[in-house]
């Protein structure tokens, strides 16, 4: 897979026939709908890509999730989604024996994974669990937290769905599991392992599932979604409607780097020029160029230049100076706005 942007002469619905899509920041905002999201997904679908929706909230069964997008438009079945307390619930069987207690510090659909998966329940420390299994809930409090970290101290293997520092909701960027984790790892002085994204086994698990050919990840965020694609050896498609920024892309370091970039879900549905190299160090996509000089990037765009392909030939020329050794100056890299269609 190319350490760079990758292009596509044909429309990705053409070219992958499974997508793996993030929800928060992608197919939603809170339990707010995302434009153009769920026309491009049902487009989608009826082009023949399948669809598994692969999130690292851990709070939901997937008969939830599935609700909430049938309810935004976008019809699923709880087959298609993925979640990380399913990939947690995995991770424990890979050390603990079936009847084990799990400590469990999250939602219902954590709860549910957990028991589905062979283990006993518990609430309190004081039922000496073999495992804590942690994942985000809007009701997870200090007495929660205060158990899981007096399970670890006592020996417990702590296993975190995801580590997710934010999640965007429709008020704005709140604190994510990554942040509940982090008090617990601060008191016990543990590193937990994780299940969710960053780490590629959801995507794993997902494509096992669908049987597919070729599956393209897609999602909001470089710390996780496109940073798992990568790990993962999966195609990656960066959506500029959540967390992470068009800016953030050309600051991207390598293991977080996606292979396309779109404004939206309609991105699916839209072939993507590839970057290419030309003279004195300039990178051009379309009419759009870019080149990085003493470690400060520069633009050039056409009358008629499209903001993506402003930000496509920005990625190429910051991430080729970069790999050869060049450090970009971040105060050089504008936000690079991609305006709204």
């Amino acid at each position: 897979m190319s350490a760079g942007l990758i292009g596509s002469t044909t429309p990705l619905v053409d070219r992958y026939d499974l997508a793996l899509v993030d929800l928060d920041g992608v197919a939603y905002k809170g339990h707010e709908p995302i434009v153009h999201a769920s026309d491009s997904l049902t487009a989608a679908r009826a082009r023949g890509m399948r669809l598994v929706f692969v999130t690292n909230n851990a709070s939901r069964e997937p008969g939830s999730v599935a609700d909430q997008l049938t309810g935004l438009g976008i019809a699923t079945e709880p087959a298609e989604v993925m979640t990380a307390a399913q990939a947690a619930a995995q991770l424990l069987r890979t050390r603990l024996a079936e009847g084990s207690k799990v400590l469990v510090v999250g939602g219902a659909g954590l709860i549910t994974a957990v028991r589905e998966a062979g283990y006993v329940v518990v609430s309190s420390a004081d039922d000496e669990p073999d495992a804590v299994a942690q994942g985000f809930a809007p009701e997870v409090g200090w007495n929660q937290l205060a158990q899981a970290a007096y399970a670890i101290e006592r020996g417990a293997w702590h296993v975190a769905s995801n580590l997710d520092l934010s999640i965007p909701t429709a008020h704005g960027i709140a604190p994510g599991n990554g942040s509940l984790v982090a008090a617990v790892r601060a008191a016990t002085g543990v590193v937990p392992d994780s299940a969710g994204k960053p780490a590629p086994t959801m995507y794993h698990m997902a494509v096992e599932r669908a049987g597919a050919r070729e599956a393209l990840v897609v999602g909001d965020r470089l710390d996780t979604d496109l940073a798992g694609a990568r790990s993962g050896g999966f195609a990656g498609l960066h959506v500029l409607t959540g967390v992470s920024s068009a800016r953030d892309d050309v600051l991207a370091v390598a293991g977080e780097r996606p292979h396309y970039i779109g404004a939206d879900l309609r991105a699916l549905l839209e072939t993507h020029p590839e970057p290419q190299a030309g003279p004195e160090g300039w990178w051009t996509c379309r009419e759009a160029s870019a080149r990085v000089v003493d470690g400060a990037l520069e633009l050039g765009r056409g009358s008629s230049t499209d903001d993506l392909d402003v930000v496509r030939a920005a990625c190429a020329a910051a991430w080729a100076a970069v790999d050869s050794g060049v450090e970009v100056d971040p105060s050089s890299v504008p936000e690079l706005a991609v305006a709204e269609g």
